[in-house]
């Protein structure tokens, strides 16, 4: 369980890594101009697998200035954790933000703190914010890269999901 801990504190790495499909937000850089309309594809109700167990998002379509999202992570029968966050329309731009939350629902981020994650770009079928990105492969299906590190190792993850 600590280990999968330390594998999802997600974009709190700041050291070179290999990657393919995901982006990082450096700190000179601007967000361009987006509305969440621009990501309004990422509605529904996506299931996959991973990390040796069925993963499950749920993301809602734009309402007010965001689109939130569930997710969890289910492992033999049993929870191991939630994430619950959005992307929200910020100053013409979109910012991704989440919480991790274990089986029990005790927040592992501080009560006030949030996993953010600033938006770099938005090319063809692909939505980059820093170190995580979706992409559209069809109505009913998407992949989601995620940078994650896991004692010290950092590697990019690809999550397959379905509708």
């Amino acid at each position: 369980m600590k280990q999968l801990a330390i594998i999802f504190y997600l974009f709190f790495i700041s050291f070179t890594y290999a990657q393919n499909n995901t982006l990082k937000f450096t700190e000179n850089s601007v967000s361009p101009e987006a509305k969440l309309s621009d990501v309004s594809w990422i509605a529904g109700h996506w299931k996959g697998e991973a990390f040796g167990g069925i993963t499950e998002e749920i993301w809602s379509p734009p309402l007010g200035d965001s689109m939130m999202f569930s997710f969890k992570l289910v492992v033999d029968q049993k929870v191991v954790f939630y994430e619950i966050g959005g992307i929200k329309e910020v100053d013409n731009t979109l910012l991704f933000q989440l919480k991790h939350f274990g089986a029990d629902f005790k927040g592992w981020e501080e009560k006030d703190e949030t996993v953010d994650a600033k938006l770099v770009k938005i090319e063809g079928n692909r939505v980059y914010f820093d170190q995580f990105t979706f992409e559209k492969i069809s109505d009913n299906e998407i992949n989601i890269y995620v940078v994650i590190a896991d004692e010290g190792d950092v590697d990019e993850v690809k999550f397959n999901y379905k509708k």
